[in-house]
């Protein structure tokens, strides 16, 4: 994967086997904006993270129903960045509740896109991703709705979301079959909590198909911030309406077990002079089968605080890896390879 450096201090990384340099931390308007956050905030966190080198921003129509891309598309346009500098994405499956606007038919995939164009206020979606897999539409169709996009120029990129490796694979099947464009981005879930479908299942796609990755929850939701290793402090995504699913994962005896791994790493990172989630996104961008790893940030302070990540990456030598490994054991079997 082809790396570089620049002013900042950001890296960037090929997307996959693609031309396009991503940076290796982004940012996402996941549950913070138009929910968490105001417009305001939301403009200043996205100038924090440009003026800090990030050139990737992450949307999807299910955010906030649609409201996140507003957000972003109106800040973005005030901002000013030129548009040949940055990277924005959508992502499409849940648009509604009707059965037309839901899905990955070919109706809903270019429908969505163009409301998407609007929202952002953009020609053109860098990066596209089908939001899960639709077993009630045809893979070969969704293909086939992409590659339409890209050839009529409002799509460049288009890759997937918690896919599995199989059902990736078949995508390219249909792509090789019928000529067409296949997805060359996958967006999973990966922190030191989440890690067998990066590490192990979609091994065989990094080196044939070249898959690149933008992650999603590389803080697993706000855990390895430490910020609930005292209880809900209040005021998090978990506590919002809507969350519920996410609100399960902090409670029960894992969510104990998790803690006191968090409260060993956490101590491991102030031994090393950084804060724990500067240490868990070090951790994630030291695979490097990682393209970028997205950061939802809801306050600047933090935002700039998490930035300084790259400059963390030489503090994690192989020996301090080791250590990570044994505080988490959470390593999946198979082996990882890196």
């Amino acid at each position: 994967m082809g790396l570089s450096r620049h002013a900042g201090g950001m890296e960037y990384r090929r997307l996959g086997k693609t031309g396009l340099k991503v940076s290796a931390l982004s940012y996402g308007a996941w549950v913070t904006f138009g929910k968490q956050i105001d417009d305001i905030t939301a403009k200043a966190l996205l100038k924090t993270a440009y003026e800090g080198g990030v050139n990737f921003f992450d949307n999807a129509e299910a955010y906030a129903a649609g409201k996140a891309e507003e957000v972003m598309g109106k800040a973005l346009a005030e901002l000013g960045f030129p548009r040949e500098t940055y990277c924005v994405s959508s992502k499409v499956f849940w648009g509604g509740t009707l059965p037309t606007v839901r899905g990955l038919s070919r109706k809903h995939v270019t429908e969505a896109c163009h409301a998407a164009l609007k929202r952002l206020r953009v020609d053109y979606l860098d990066l596209y991703f089908c939001h899960r897999p639709d077993p009630e539409t045809p893979v070969a169709e969704t293909v086939a709705a992409m590659t339409d996009l890209i050839r009529q120029g409002k799509v460049l990129y288009w890759g997937t979301s918690e896919w599995s490796a199989r059902d990736i694979a078949l995508a390219h099947a249909a792509a090789r079959e019928h000529n067409l464009y296949a997805p060359v981005m996958e967006q999973p879930q990966y922190n030191l909590f989440h890690r067998a479908r990066v590490e192990v299942e979609y091994a065989p796609l990094y080196e044939g198909p070249g898959l690149g990755t933008t992650v999603w929850s590389p803080l697993a939701s706000g855990l390895l911030s430490g910020k609930y290793l005292e209880g809900d402090p209040g005021d998090t995504r978990i506590s919002l309406e809507g969350m519920e699913w996410l609100r399960e994962r902090f409670e029960g005896p894992d969510f104990d077990r998790k803690c006191k791994v968090v409260a060993a790493l956490a101590q491991l990172a102030g031994e090393l002079g950084i804060t724990l989630p500067r240490l868990a996104l070090a951790w994630c961008l030291k695979n490097p089968r990682v393209s970028t790893a997205i950061m939802g940030a809801s306050k600047v302070p933090q935002l700039e605080e998490n930035l300084k990540t790259l400059d963390d990456l030489p503090l994690l030598t192989p020996e301090v890896m080791t250590q990570i490994e044994t505080l988490a054991a959470t390593r999946p079997d198979p082996e990882p390879t890196f």
